[in-house]
């Protein structure tokens, strides 16, 4: 009797990349908004590159929400189509 023999070839990085769409939707599921800490981290932007570039912008100051002398959050969705809006400009 013959044992059969399989073999099986792995693109680790389309992996990785369908991983990551994965946790994008399920991200823009469940995320509401977010802050500057936040998008340091889903951005890979620094702070200050986030304040300079799009935070200061008044599309999304418009969008900003803050009690006084509190944190500053934005909602997730309409802040992320700014952002791509303020790159398209780049």
């Amino acid at each position: 009797m013959q044992i059969a023999n399989v073999q099986i070839e792995l693109n680790q990085q389309e992996i990785r990349d369908y991983i990551k769409k994965k946790m994008d939707e399920s991200m823009r599921q469940t995320l509401f908004t977010w802050d500057i800490n936040e998008m340091v981290k889903r951005t890979c932007m620094g702070k200050t590159f986030l304040e300079e570039e799009f935070l200061h912008d008044p599309r999304m100051k418009l969008i900003e929400r803050r009690k006084e002398k509190g944190k500053r959050l934005w909602f997730y969705e309409p802040s992320l189509k700014v952002m791509q809006e303020i790159m398209d400009e780049w």
